[in-house]
């Protein structure tokens, strides 16, 4: 099957480079490894969207970071009952949702958008210069394409294109394991029961009770009644690989023993518990960084603390860098000015392969930066911006800035 532009990873970064680049006309084509749409999101059940709006400065609503598909997706899920908010906890703001509603809009998007097409549980074994082999269920099959985005998060289409990657080996972010839980009493995960449970599960750690993996795991109300998300972060340890199966098979396993133990805790010894059950597994651990591409820019930190601009900005990155390298908690690096820093399109272009560009977490960025870029908000706006310049470079000949901005501009008019 012959595509003008091929999108590895049907994340939220994946999903909106697919219909940004199918908007304009080009012939796209979307992979994904899992069976549903929207990566962290649905598979790993990701409830919060972060990166979504800019900073609180004293405004009395808050103000979207990203115009085009983020602010569109955004809107559409809360008019679908999918998600509640923007709540704010302390300085940031964010957009609670429903996993199983961030999939539906994944799918209804997908199904409105002429020139788009979904390969699903269809997994990347090889690529060339201008084609991808797949295999699914024991066969395999070649697309071609004429330009190429890589959302996967690990990079997984530009290491078999032969694009320069790099990546942490001591200091990755913890991943994360979240699963649903069913029939937890309303109104039992207010500010103040937050704090006591979490006393109640450090002294539980403390009493060998419950495993240190326990330690600091949050819980936090979903939009859907008698629901409630709890988020485990996981030690990978010293030799933790996200890219590497026994590593990964290892954390999945884990993170499941340690949330059935922490659920029957919870029955147990909580009050307003008694009734809950664990509702849903996610279909993998939440790996939070992995391989990125090295590409024309590289996004550091001190561009992200000052809230740098670029004459190629094509997005923003609105959240602060989240750093989750231990087990102490998230460790939060906030600008020191006013203005959410740009992303330009050099870190969405692959260095040494013209016909490559990136989205999501694997931009072309340092690991601080990475820790605010990551979120699920930010990649939508990068996807998006990667999918406008891939569609641009074929359908024109090339796609700069001010292209990929203009068209998302007309974009905005036409689906308003």
């Amino acid at each position: 099957m012959d595509f003008d532009v091929v999108v590895a990873g049907g994340g939220s970064a994946g999903l909106a480079a697919a219909v940004a680049s199918a908007r304009l006309g080009a012939r796209t084509l979307l992979i994904e490894r899992n069976g549903l749409l929207g990566g962290m999101a649905s598979a790993a059940l990701v409830h919060s969207i972060c990166g979504l709006y800019r900073l609180p400065n004293g405004t009395a609503a808050p103000v979207l970071a990203n115009a085009g598909f983020a602010a569109e997706f955004a809107k559409r899920l809360l008019a679908a009952g999918g998600a509640s908010g923007p709540m704010r906890m302390g300085r940031v703001e964010v957009l609670l949702q429903r996993p199983v509603a961030f999939a539906q809009l994944c799918d209804a998007i997908a199904r409105e958008t002429p020139h788009l097409e979904i390969r699903l549980q269809s997994e990347i074994v090889a690529a060339e210069a201008g084609s991808i082999t797949l295999v699914w269920r024991g066969c395999t099959g070649k697309v071609t394409g004429q330009a190429f985005v890589d959302a996967t998060g690990d990079a997984v289409l530009a290491a078999f294109r032969g694009a320069p990657c790099e990546m942490e080996t001591t200091r990755l972010q913890r991943p994360a394991y979240i699963f649903a839980l069913g029939g937890v009493e309303a109104g039992r995960l207010g500010d103040d029961a937050r704090l006591r449970l979490a006393r109640q599960i450090s002294q539980a750690v403390k009493a060998n009770t419950l495993p240190a993996a326990a330690l600091g795991a949050h819980l936090r109300e979903s939009p859907q009644a008698a629901e409630a998300f709890v988020t485990i972060d996981l030690d990978g340890g010293t030799d933790f690989n996200p890219l590497d199966a026994v590593c990964l098979s290892r954390l999945e396993t884990e993170g499941r023993e340690v949330a059935v133990r922490l659920a029957e805790f919870l029955r147990r010894e909580v009050e307003g518990f008694a009734g809950s059950y664990v509702a849903a597994w996610p279909a993998r651990a939440g790996v939070r960084e992995s391989r990125r591409i090295v590409g024309c820019y590289r996004l550091e930190a001190e561009d992200l603390e000052r809230g740098a601009q670029f004459e190629d900005t094509v997005a923003y990155a609105a959240w602060p860098m989240e750093l989750r390298e231990t087990a102490t908690g998230p460790r939060l690096r906030f600008p020191t000015g006013e203005e959410p820093c740009g992303i330009p399109l050099r870190a969405l272009h692959a260095r040494d392969d013209e016909a490559l560009f990136m989205a999501g977490r694997c931009i072309s960025c340092s690991h601080e930066a990475q820790a605010s870029v990551r979120v699920i908000g930010t990649c939508l706006a990068t996807g998006e911006a990667a999918g406008l310049a891939a569609a641009l470079k074929v359908l024109h000949g090339e796609g700069d800035a001010a292209a990929v901005n203009a068209a998302r501009e007309k974009i905005v008019h036409e689906h308003r």
